[in-house]
Protein backbone atom coordinates (compact mmCIF):
# COMPACT_ATOMS: atom_id res chain seq x y z
CA UNK A 1 0.00 0.00 0.00
CA UNK A 2 1.33 3.39 -1.03
CA UNK A 3 0.80 6.35 1.27
CA UNK A 4 0.78 9.96 0.12
CA UNK A 5 0.07 13.39 1.59
CA UNK A 6 -2.42 16.10 0.70
CA UNK A 7 -1.43 19.43 2.22
CA UNK A 8 -3.64 22.52 2.16
CA UNK A 9 -0.90 24.73 3.60
CA UNK A 10 -3.18 25.60 6.52
CA UNK A 11 -2.51 29.00 8.12
CA UNK A 12 -2.82 28.58 11.91
CA UNK A 13 -4.27 31.26 14.15
CA UNK A 14 -1.46 33.58 15.25
CA UNK A 15 0.71 32.68 12.27
CA UNK A 16 0.93 34.00 8.69
CA UNK A 17 1.04 32.81 5.11
CA UNK A 18 4.84 32.90 4.92
CA UNK A 19 5.24 30.65 7.94
CA UNK A 20 2.52 28.30 6.68
CA UNK A 21 4.37 27.87 3.39
CA UNK A 22 7.68 27.33 5.16
CA UNK A 23 5.97 24.65 7.26
CA UNK A 24 4.71 23.04 4.04
CA UNK A 25 8.27 22.83 2.73
CA UNK A 26 9.48 21.29 5.97
CA UNK A 27 6.55 18.85 5.99
CA UNK A 28 7.35 17.79 2.41
CA UNK A 29 11.02 17.22 3.23
CA UNK A 30 9.95 15.10 6.19
CA UNK A 31 7.60 13.01 4.04
CA UNK A 32 10.31 12.64 1.40
CA UNK A 33 12.76 11.20 3.93
CA UNK A 34 10.10 8.85 5.34
CA UNK A 35 9.31 7.30 1.96
CA UNK A 36 5.85 8.69 1.14
CA UNK A 37 4.85 8.29 -2.50
CA UNK A 38 3.59 11.77 -3.39
CA UNK A 39 2.89 15.20 -1.91
CA UNK A 40 -0.07 17.07 -3.38
CA UNK A 41 -1.35 20.63 -2.90
CA UNK A 42 -4.81 21.96 -3.63
CA UNK A 43 -6.15 25.10 -5.28
CA UNK A 44 -8.48 27.17 -3.09
CA UNK A 45 -9.22 30.88 -3.35
CA UNK A 46 -10.37 33.56 -0.91
CA UNK A 47 -9.88 31.26 2.08
CA UNK A 48 -7.94 32.96 4.90
CA UNK A 49 -6.82 29.62 6.33
CA UNK A 50 -5.30 28.12 3.15
CA UNK A 51 -2.06 29.37 1.58
CA UNK A 52 -1.88 27.19 -1.57
CA UNK A 53 -3.95 29.34 -3.95
CA UNK A 54 -1.01 29.77 -6.36
CA UNK A 55 -0.75 26.00 -6.55
CA UNK A 56 1.78 25.56 -9.33
CA UNK A 57 4.13 28.07 -7.65
CA UNK A 58 4.03 26.15 -4.36
CA UNK A 59 4.49 22.84 -6.18
CA UNK A 60 7.69 24.18 -7.71
CA UNK A 61 9.00 25.20 -4.30
CA UNK A 62 8.14 21.81 -2.79
CA UNK A 63 9.75 19.93 -5.66
CA UNK A 64 12.92 22.03 -5.30
CA UNK A 65 13.04 21.31 -1.56
CA UNK A 66 12.71 17.52 -1.92
CA UNK A 67 14.64 14.75 -3.63
CA UNK A 68 12.51 11.82 -4.79
CA UNK A 69 8.87 12.21 -3.72
CA UNK A 70 6.36 12.92 -6.49
CA UNK A 71 4.85 16.41 -6.19
CA UNK A 72 1.66 17.65 -7.75
CA UNK A 73 -1.79 19.14 -7.66
CA UNK A 74 -4.64 17.57 -5.81
CA UNK A 75 -5.85 19.50 -7.55
CA UNK A 76 -5.95 22.23 -10.12
CA UNK A 77 -9.54 23.40 -10.60
CA UNK A 78 -9.50 23.37 -14.38
CA UNK A 79 -12.63 25.51 -14.93
CA UNK A 80 -10.65 28.41 -13.41
CA UNK A 81 -7.98 28.26 -16.10
CA UNK A 82 -7.16 27.98 -19.77
CA UNK A 83 -5.86 24.47 -20.56
CA UNK A 84 -2.96 26.09 -22.43
CA UNK A 85 -1.81 28.01 -19.33
CA UNK A 86 -1.95 24.88 -17.16
CA UNK A 87 -0.06 22.91 -19.82
CA UNK A 88 2.66 25.58 -19.82
CA UNK A 89 2.87 25.70 -16.03
CA UNK A 90 3.07 21.95 -15.53
CA UNK A 91 5.25 21.49 -18.58
CA UNK A 92 7.67 23.90 -16.92
CA UNK A 93 7.52 21.94 -13.67
CA UNK A 94 8.13 18.66 -15.51
CA UNK A 95 11.10 20.18 -17.34
CA UNK A 96 12.62 21.28 -14.04
CA UNK A 97 11.76 18.10 -12.09
CA UNK A 98 11.47 15.30 -14.67
CA UNK A 99 9.44 12.28 -13.67
CA UNK A 100 8.22 13.76 -10.40
CA UNK A 101 5.17 15.90 -11.33
CA UNK A 102 1.49 14.90 -11.09
CA UNK A 103 -1.47 16.93 -12.35
CA UNK A 104 -4.76 16.21 -10.61
CA UNK A 105 -7.78 17.98 -12.09
CA UNK A 106 -11.04 19.00 -10.45
CA UNK A 107 -14.27 20.35 -11.89
CA UNK A 108 -15.32 22.52 -8.92
CA UNK A 109 -14.15 26.16 -8.70
CA UNK A 110 -12.50 25.66 -5.29
CA UNK A 111 -14.19 28.74 -3.89
CA UNK A 112 -17.51 30.60 -3.58
CA UNK A 113 -19.51 32.11 -6.43
CA UNK A 114 -18.42 35.69 -5.81
CA UNK A 115 -14.74 34.78 -5.86
CA UNK A 116 -15.27 32.62 -8.93
CA UNK A 117 -16.59 35.67 -10.76
CA UNK A 118 -13.50 37.57 -9.60
CA UNK A 119 -11.44 34.87 -11.34
CA UNK A 120 -13.16 36.03 -14.57
CA UNK A 121 -14.60 32.63 -15.36
CA UNK A 122 -17.82 32.04 -17.28
CA UNK A 123 -20.79 30.34 -15.68
CA UNK A 124 -20.53 27.51 -18.21
CA UNK A 125 -16.84 26.76 -17.57
CA UNK A 126 -17.54 23.69 -15.42
CA UNK A 127 -19.70 22.22 -18.18
CA UNK A 128 -16.67 22.18 -20.49
CA UNK A 129 -14.55 20.22 -18.04
CA UNK A 130 -14.50 16.92 -20.02
CA UNK A 131 -13.46 18.71 -23.21
CA UNK A 132 -10.90 20.82 -21.35
CA UNK A 133 -9.32 17.67 -19.92
CA UNK A 134 -8.88 16.27 -23.43
CA UNK A 135 -7.49 19.58 -24.69
CA UNK A 136 -5.01 19.71 -21.84
CA UNK A 137 -3.99 16.11 -22.42
CA UNK A 138 -3.34 16.86 -26.09
CA UNK A 139 -1.27 19.93 -25.24
CA UNK A 140 0.90 17.84 -22.93
CA UNK A 141 1.24 15.03 -25.46
CA UNK A 142 3.26 14.69 -28.66
CA UNK A 143 2.93 17.49 -31.21
CA UNK A 144 0.71 16.42 -34.09
CA UNK A 145 1.23 17.22 -37.78
CA UNK A 146 -0.21 20.64 -38.56
CA UNK A 147 -0.71 21.54 -34.90
CA UNK A 148 -0.58 25.32 -34.67
CA UNK A 149 -1.01 25.87 -30.93
CA UNK A 150 1.69 24.33 -28.75
CA UNK A 151 2.45 24.51 -25.06
CA UNK A 152 6.07 25.60 -24.70
CA UNK A 153 7.11 24.17 -22.27
CA UNK A 154 4.57 21.37 -22.06
CA UNK A 155 4.34 19.68 -25.43
CA UNK A 156 5.46 16.04 -25.28
CA UNK A 157 6.05 16.28 -21.51
CA UNK A 158 3.26 13.73 -20.94
CA UNK A 159 2.66 14.89 -17.37
CA UNK A 160 0.35 12.23 -15.89
CA UNK A 161 -3.21 13.45 -15.42
CA UNK A 162 -5.52 12.41 -12.59
CA UNK A 163 -9.24 13.01 -12.28
CA UNK A 164 -10.34 14.14 -8.82
CA UNK A 165 -13.88 13.90 -7.59
CA UNK A 166 -16.38 13.59 -4.79
CA UNK A 167 -19.30 12.28 -6.86
CA UNK A 168 -20.06 9.75 -9.56
CA UNK A 169 -19.31 12.28 -12.33
CA UNK A 170 -15.56 12.18 -11.81
CA UNK A 171 -15.58 8.38 -11.54
CA UNK A 172 -17.36 8.08 -14.90
CA UNK A 173 -15.01 10.54 -16.57
CA UNK A 174 -11.85 8.91 -15.22
CA UNK A 175 -13.12 5.51 -16.37
CA UNK A 176 -14.04 6.79 -19.83
CA UNK A 177 -10.69 8.49 -20.39
CA UNK A 178 -8.63 5.70 -18.80
CA UNK A 179 -7.09 7.97 -16.16
CA UNK A 180 -6.21 7.34 -12.51
CA UNK A 181 -8.86 8.54 -10.08
CA UNK A 182 -8.63 10.17 -6.66
CA UNK A 183 -11.77 10.38 -4.53
CA UNK A 184 -12.08 13.21 -1.98
CA UNK A 185 -13.39 11.04 0.84
CA UNK A 186 -11.45 13.18 3.33
CA UNK A 187 -14.27 15.73 3.09
CA UNK A 188 -17.09 14.12 1.05
CA UNK A 189 -17.16 10.39 1.82
CA UNK A 190 -20.83 9.66 1.05
CA UNK A 191 -20.37 8.38 -2.52
CA UNK A 192 -16.95 6.76 -2.02
CA UNK A 193 -17.87 3.10 -2.49
CA UNK A 194 -20.29 3.73 -5.37
CA UNK A 195 -17.75 5.93 -7.15
CA UNK A 196 -14.93 3.39 -6.84
CA UNK A 197 -17.21 0.58 -8.01
CA UNK A 198 -18.33 2.58 -11.04
CA UNK A 199 -14.79 3.62 -11.89
CA UNK A 200 -13.53 0.04 -11.89
CA UNK A 201 -16.56 -1.35 -13.70
CA UNK A 202 -16.44 1.08 -16.63
CA UNK A 203 -12.69 1.68 -16.88
CA UNK A 204 -11.26 1.70 -20.43
CA UNK A 205 -7.49 1.25 -20.84
CA UNK A 206 -5.58 4.18 -22.29
CA UNK A 207 -2.06 5.10 -23.32
CA UNK A 208 -1.46 6.44 -19.81
CA UNK A 209 -3.06 3.63 -17.79
CA UNK A 210 -3.85 0.00 -18.62
CA UNK A 211 -5.88 -0.88 -15.52
CA UNK A 212 -7.82 1.18 -12.96
CA UNK A 213 -5.90 2.88 -10.19
CA UNK A 214 -7.73 4.63 -7.36
CA UNK A 215 -6.62 6.81 -4.46
CA UNK A 216 -8.87 7.46 -1.47
CA UNK A 217 -8.45 10.59 0.65
CA UNK A 218 -8.55 10.23 4.44
CA UNK A 219 -8.02 12.45 7.46
CA UNK A 220 -5.39 10.90 9.71
CA UNK A 221 -4.08 12.21 13.02
CA UNK A 222 -1.76 9.88 14.89
CA UNK A 223 -0.23 10.69 18.28
CA UNK A 224 1.37 8.71 21.05
CA UNK A 225 -1.97 8.40 22.87
CA UNK A 226 -5.62 8.38 21.85
CA UNK A 227 -6.31 11.31 24.14
CA UNK A 228 -3.62 13.47 22.57
CA UNK A 229 -4.76 12.63 19.04
CA UNK A 230 -8.40 13.40 19.82
CA UNK A 231 -7.36 16.78 21.20
CA UNK A 232 -5.33 17.56 18.08
CA UNK A 233 -8.36 16.58 15.99
CA UNK A 234 -10.43 19.40 17.51
CA UNK A 235 -8.57 21.89 15.28
CA UNK A 236 -9.96 20.22 12.15
CA UNK A 237 -13.38 19.92 13.75
CA UNK A 238 -13.39 23.67 14.35
CA UNK A 239 -12.42 24.31 10.72
CA UNK A 240 -15.27 22.13 9.47
CA UNK A 241 -17.77 23.74 11.84
CA UNK A 242 -16.70 27.10 10.40
CA UNK A 243 -17.20 25.86 6.84
CA UNK A 244 -20.63 24.45 7.64
CA UNK A 245 -21.77 27.61 9.44
CA UNK A 246 -20.21 30.06 6.97
CA UNK A 247 -17.49 31.27 9.33
CA UNK A 248 -14.33 30.35 7.49
CA UNK A 249 -11.14 31.13 9.33
CA UNK A 250 -7.65 29.98 10.13
CA UNK A 251 -6.68 26.67 11.70
CA UNK A 252 -7.52 27.07 15.38
CA UNK A 253 -5.56 25.69 18.31
CA UNK A 254 -6.94 22.48 19.82
CA UNK A 255 -9.40 22.61 22.69
CA UNK A 256 -10.33 20.18 25.45
CA UNK A 257 -13.80 19.62 24.03
CA UNK A 258 -16.14 20.86 21.30
CA UNK A 259 -19.29 22.60 22.48
CA UNK A 260 -22.56 20.82 21.53
CA UNK A 261 -23.83 21.79 18.09
CA UNK A 262 -27.36 22.05 16.69
CA UNK A 263 -28.37 18.62 15.32
CA UNK A 264 -28.38 19.72 11.67
CA UNK A 265 -24.90 21.25 12.01
CA UNK A 266 -23.58 18.18 13.82
CA UNK A 267 -24.96 15.97 11.06
CA UNK A 268 -23.14 17.97 8.38
CA UNK A 269 -19.89 17.98 10.37
CA UNK A 270 -20.09 14.23 10.93
CA UNK A 271 -20.73 13.68 7.23
CA UNK A 272 -17.76 15.83 6.29
CA UNK A 273 -15.41 13.96 8.64
CA UNK A 274 -16.70 10.45 8.05
CA UNK A 275 -13.33 9.17 6.77
CA UNK A 276 -11.22 10.32 9.70
CA UNK A 277 -8.81 8.10 11.62
CA UNK A 278 -7.67 9.56 14.92
CA UNK A 279 -5.73 8.01 17.77
CA UNK A 280 -2.60 6.16 18.75
CA UNK A 281 -0.97 3.74 16.30
CA UNK A 282 -2.78 0.84 17.99
CA UNK A 283 -6.10 2.55 17.30
CA UNK A 284 -5.48 4.02 13.84
CA UNK A 285 -3.62 1.24 12.04
CA UNK A 286 -6.27 -1.52 12.37
CA UNK A 287 -9.00 0.95 11.36
CA UNK A 288 -7.05 2.02 8.29
CA UNK A 289 -6.45 -1.60 7.35
CA UNK A 290 -10.20 -2.27 7.43
CA UNK A 291 -10.78 0.84 5.29
CA UNK A 292 -8.25 -0.36 2.72
CA UNK A 293 -9.88 -3.78 2.54
CA UNK A 294 -13.40 -2.36 2.25
CA UNK A 295 -12.54 0.13 -0.50
CA UNK A 296 -9.87 -1.79 -2.37
CA UNK A 297 -8.01 1.51 -2.73
CA UNK A 298 -4.63 1.23 -4.42
CA UNK A 299 -3.26 4.15 -2.43
CA UNK A 300 -4.23 6.40 0.47
CA UNK A 301 -3.65 10.16 0.45
CA UNK A 302 -3.61 11.59 3.93
CA UNK A 303 -4.76 15.03 5.07
CA UNK A 304 -3.59 16.03 8.55
CA UNK A 305 -4.83 19.43 9.67
CA UNK A 306 -2.85 19.77 12.90
CA UNK A 307 -2.28 23.14 14.55
CA UNK A 308 1.18 22.42 15.94
CA UNK A 309 3.75 21.84 13.22
CA UNK A 310 5.87 19.46 15.30
CA UNK A 311 2.80 17.38 16.16
CA UNK A 312 2.01 17.12 12.44
CA UNK A 313 5.53 15.91 11.71
CA UNK A 314 5.15 13.37 14.50
CA UNK A 315 1.85 12.12 13.06
CA UNK A 316 3.52 11.74 9.66
CA UNK A 317 6.36 9.79 11.24
CA UNK A 318 4.11 7.47 13.24
CA UNK A 319 1.98 6.70 10.19
CA UNK A 320 5.10 5.83 8.19
CA UNK A 321 5.82 3.12 10.77
CA UNK A 322 2.54 1.31 10.06
CA UNK A 323 2.74 -2.33 9.02
CA UNK A 324 0.94 -1.81 5.69
CA UNK A 325 3.24 1.01 4.50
Amino acid sequence: MKLSILDLAHVPVGSNVGQALRNTLDYARHADRLGYERFWLAEHHNMPGIASAATSVVIGQVAAATQRIRVGAGGIMLPNHSPLVIAEQFGTLEALFPGRIDLGLGRAPGTDGLTWRALRREASASERFPDDVLELQALLGPVQPGQRIRAVPGADSNVPLWILGSSLFGAQLAAKYGLPYAFASHFAPAALHDALRMYREYFKPSAQLQSPYAIAGVNVIVADTDEEARRLFTSLQQVVIGLVTGNRGRLAPPVDHIEPLPPQVQQQVDGFLGCSFVGSPDTVFPALEKFIVSTGADELIVASAIFDHQARLRSCELLAQSAFF
